[in-house]
């Protein structure tokens, strides 16, 4: 599984990593469940319809974050990402907390 990512979501990361320290290792294993599952499971993810997509857009609710001690995954980190299922490959697209931000930009999507 190939993994991309938009320059938005590096901008994204880099926000959140001043306050998230581990957020690059909780990546790393979020990426270890997704080449395993990349597709949506309730409750963790849906897939995000009503896009005229083939690939497939899934929203990621629940994140374990180690920086959120006690919080689990109820961190409040929410992942979109595309998963092209002919390429074996996912690209994350945008990447946020719920405290700053309420949904997901359907215009980067």
């Amino acid at each position: 599984m190939d993994f991309n990512q938009l320059p938005e979501f590096e901008k994204d990361l880099k926000f959140l990593l001043k306050k998230y320290r581990t957020l690059n290792e909780d990546l790393n294993e979020i990426k270890t469940i997704l080449r395993k599952k990349p597709l949506e499971r309730q409750p963790f993810s849906f897939r995000i319809d009503n896009l005229s997509l083939e690939t497939r857009i899934i929203k990621v609710r629940k994140i374990a974050c180690k920086s959120l001690k006690g919080k689990g995954v109820n961190s409040g980190l929410r992942l979109i990402y595309a998963y092209f299922p002919n390429e074996e490959k996912i690209t994350f697209i945008e990447l946020y907390h719920k405290n700053y931000k309420e949904n997901e930009d359907r215009q980067r999507i």
